[in-house]
């Protein structure tokens, strides 16, 4: 029995580990803790034969890692998700960026990031939408900070992948504990409140906290990733909603393995149906029948905070409900990015590939490998160079739309006040891209549902018909020769 508490002991640092690992990008570790993991699993279940049924929710642990890696990993030669100096800032723009000036300038200073998808691909409480959109909030280590050093496994595994104990431990690992986790060369990274199928009133309750303690002149993003209802949903519904929530200030701190104790292994959720005659428009945080109406997030319940400057992310199928807080603000006008209400893909449309992440979301956050996804490709399928050209192409073109952006007369305030943000003006850029390729894609009948929306409007310079943004979709679809899945003016 004692030895058997310490293997879950074991059991249980390594899935932290993990977590870690996968929140610092540390994905050659990962790798090698993947393959310990599962092979101390395997032979917990050779030795503990008795109690091997303890031992089932850690295969699942098991299984839910590989997949989220087998996901996430079908790129992972390629650029990273992280901002990086060396892709992300464009020397022709540069220029113009630091010149630009608006009549109001936000620092982005805070995040939070919530996501819920029912079967979506995750890890302990970190979903694969939150992970990519928390990655593409942070800075990519530079200089001599960053050393890619390979991890190699060691002959702590024998040749069936089991674990050689010669110590009576599962093997060690090398931590350098003395390495400095700051890069010294760049900004702070934002920092970032993760969220995994939260309760409404805790939504909320996070969400006044952030607000409650954000700086002068600092702008908040919030991204919320998660399925919806359509109803009937009004102006006067929204306010009454809005307004007649009341949130206690609570502390945003929580540790990794307070999360993870409490998410894994977990008790199997009750999935019973409930009534949804509710003629309203929502966001589904938690599966039906575990809360009621505190799962379902009304457009409304974000009113009260635009009090403050909001930079507000919506990727669900019902994203375009959140189009009626445009102009409802009390005090800041949001931004607004919304997401299409249906995927599109080539074949039948209509096809759902939520689990495996959200397409809206994989193109803020990795726009070239969401259009290789978007038309069929894999990356095996072209060669390292035409990929890398293919980069080369787009990076042209976020550069030329950061000039036309910076040096446009049209372009609203709310948009303007945030341009300065480079993690902020990727992702509009990147809107942009996801935009033009979306409505050149779907059939314009099926315009509304498969196109994202963005409010206040961007400049009809950046918009999907104008000839600096088609032109430049045109060329990267020419160059991997699917342009046969466009439709091009003239």
């Amino acid at each position: 029995m004692k030895d058997l508490v310490v293997r879950f002991k074991e059991l249980r640092f390594y899935a932290r580990f993990l977590l870690v690992s996968l929140l610092l990008n540390r994905l050659e570790m990962v790798r090698v803790l993947v393959e310990r993991f599962r092979a101390l699993v395997d032979d917990c279940k050779v030795t503990f034969r008795e109690t091997k049924n303890n031992f089932r929710e850690w295969t699942l642990v098991v299984q839910e890692i590989a997949r989220f890696m087998k996901v996430e990993t079908a790129f992972m030669n390629v650029r990273p998700l992280r901002y990086c100096n060396l892709f992300d800032s464009y020397p022709s723009s540069v220029p113009y960026v630091a010149r630009f000036h608006a009549k109001k300038m936000l620092k982005f200073r805070d995040a939070l990031l919530a996501s819920y998808h029912r079967n979506e691909v995750k890890f302990a409480e970190l979903t694969l939408d939150t992970y990519r959109m928390l990655q593409c909030l942070e800075w990519e280590p530079s200089g001599s900070f960053y050393q890619k050093r390979p991890v190699e496994l060691n002959e702590k595994l024998n040749e069936n992948g089991a674990l050689n104990d010669h110590s009576g431990t599962s093997g060690l690992i090398d931590i350098n504990l003395v390495v400095d986790m700051t890069d010294p060369t760049l900004p702070p990274n934002p920092r970032k409140a993760i969220l995994y199928r939260p309760s409404v009133t805790h939504l909320i309750a996070v969400i006044a906290t952030i607000c409650e303690e954000l700086p002068p002149d600092s702008v908040m993003l919030i991204y919320l990733s998660a399925s919806g209802k359509s109803g009937r949903g009004n102006i006067s519904q929204m306010e009454n909603s809005g307004g007649t929530r009341k949130s206690s200030k609570v502390k945003v701190v929580s540790e990794i393995s307070q999360e993870l104790d409490s998410s894994m292994p977990e008790a199997p959720v009750n999935n019973k149906g409930h009534s949804s005659d509710c003629h309203e428009n929502f966001l589904c945080l938690c599966p039906k029948g575990n809360g009621g109406s505190n799962n379902n997030l009304y457009p409304g319940d974000i009113i009260p905070f635009t009090r403050r400057p909001l930079f507000l992310i919506i990727d669900s199928d019902n994203s375009h409900a959140f189009k009626d807080l445009h102009g409802a603000e009390r005090g800041e006008t949001a931004a607004l990015l919304l997401s299409p209400l249906k995927p599109a893909f080539k074949g039948p449309f209509g096809f759902d590939t939520t689990q495996n992440g959200s397409q809206f979301t994989f193109f803020l956050t990795a726009p070239l490998q969401a259009f290789y996804e978007l038309v069929g490709l894999s990356f095996s399928d072209t060669d390292s160079d035409a990929y890398n050209d293919a980069d080369k192409i787009l990076s042209t073109a976020l550069s030329e739309w950061e000039v036309i952006l910076c040096t446009s007369t049209s372009l609203d305030l709310v948009w303007a006040q945030v341009l300065s943000d480079p993690f902020l003006r990727r992702l509009i850029l990147r809107f942009i891209f996801c935009r033009c390729v979306l409505s050149l894609f779907c059939p314009p009948e099926d315009s509304e549902q498969y196109l994202p929306l963005c409010l206040p409007q961007l400049p009809s310079s950046v918009s999907p018909n104008s000839d600096a943004v088609q032109s430049a979709v045109l060329q990267l679809a020419n160059h991997l020769g699917v342009a046969e899945c466009f439709s091009f003016n003239g």
